[in-house]
């Protein structure tokens, strides 16, 4: 909503949450000694002229110095404790409370140095381009719906209706040239309404064996026409059952948990390719693949590294110091035209970085003077 932000980084930013996601980001945007401003419910004793004591519940906005953040993913509840530090009538200065931080109600989030990790997270979260990367297709036969799926919306961008004969015995010819043309027409609305480089993964959903046809005419005319869009993009297309054409029943195929997790796989597919290429690395030239932090800032001297895999659980650190270490060599890979990959430690292929203590590497070139140090640095470790 708001941005003030001072040359030296420090200032404050006002966000909405607007969706499950989106209290996952506030979580990583939270570090213990920020200060942060929200509505909240207190229990406030008072006194009447008769002596009597009572309670009331009073909403009143608070500014807490975060203490401790508590967040619950399956809910997807956020509790921050913290002490009050500005004047209110209810509150003493310095008395704790619990701020729970809900979807659809604001809160200001105040930083003494806002680093680079964090802005881009919210530039990301705020930008709807960004969360609409999964478009979905719901058809039957003469009746197809182009849709953009974002966490918190469907969005309709086109609606393809075309009268299918039905077959006559020993002619089928008008029944074809009409699916033909129906097929024809999906395709030119699939191609006009979906940005591929947002897009992660479409799916075409349909009963019976509308979707399947579909796809073939669509890749057979592909490669007839050299359609480079379509032949580049075809592992993005994703084929799952709906009980109709009818934009509802796109609602049940998300549903379906195998599209769920093939999804949340899409989401992070470039996450798992890169860990997965790392992997191979590790095992084909294991001098082009480093992990652990002081190997990894050691490739970075060497202006090393092509593409940097790291856990957001590292930017959650407590310690000031550290968690600036890791914001610097993003910052650096990024300047040295390397990329920066940033898995979530929600999803699987944050689970298995953590393993390999949350950062790695691929390299451009093989750096073999450090595989020397290891056994120095090992015995100092232990």
């Amino acid at each position: 909503v708001r941005k003030d932000l001072e040359k030296d980084n420090a200032g404050q930013v006002t966000l909405i949450p607007e969706e499950p996601e989106d209290m996952w980001h506030t979580y990583n945007l939270l570090q213990v000694g920020d200060s942060l401003r929200a509505s909240t419910i207190r229990k406030v004793q008072t006194e009447s002229s008769t002596g009597s004591v009572g309670s009331n519940r009073i909403r009143t906005t608070l500014t807490l110095c975060v203490e401790t953040i508590d967040f619950d993913s399956q809910a997807c509840q956020l509790r921050v404790k913290g002490t009050n530090i500005q004047e209110n009538e209810y509150v003493k200065m310095g008395a704790y409370h619990t701020i729970e931080l809900e979807p659809n109600r604001q809160f200001t989030l105040a930083k003494k140095q806002w680093d680079s990790v964090v802005l881009e997270r919210i530039e990301q979260a705020c930008d709807p381009a960004w969360s609409a990367d999964v478009a979905a297709v719901v058809m039957q036969e003469g009746l197809a719906h182009v849709c953009l799926v974002t966490p918190s919306m469907t969005l309709t961008r086109a609606k393809v209706e075309v009268n299918i004969p039905r077959k006559r015995k020993g002619n089928c010819s008008q029944h074809d040239r009409a699916l033909e043309r129906f097929y024809e027409q999906v395709v030119q609305a699939i191609q006009r309404h979906i940005n591929f480089e947002v897009v992660k993964c479409v799916l075409v959903a349909s009963p019976g064996f509308v979707r399947e046809q579909f796809c073939d005419y669509m890749f057979q005319q592909a490669v007839k026409t050299d359609n480079k869009l379509l032949l580049e993009n075809r592992s993005k297309f994703l084929q799952v059952h709906s009980s109709s054409g009818h934009k509802y029943a796109l609602k049940e195929a998300l549903c379906d948990p195998a599209v769920t997790s093939r999804l949340s796989d899409t989401k992070a597919a470039g996450e798992v390719k890169a860990l997965d290429d790392f992997y191979k690395m590790l095992q084909h030239e294991p001098d082009r693949a480093f992990y652990g932090l002081k190997h990894v800032e050691k490739a970075n001297e060497a202006m090393a590294i092509d593409t940097l895999l790291i856990s957001d659980e590292l930017f959650r650190h407590q310690d000031v110091a550290t968690r600036a270490r890791y914001v610097k060599l993003v910052d650096s890979v990024r300047e040295n035209m390397g990329t920066v990959r940033i898995f979530s430690s929600l999803h699987v292929s944050g689970e298995q970085l953590g393993q390999l203590t949350g950062v790695a590497a691929i390299l451009r070139f093989p750096v073999a003077e450090l595989s020397d140090q290891e056994d120095e640095s090992s015995s100092e470790d232990d």
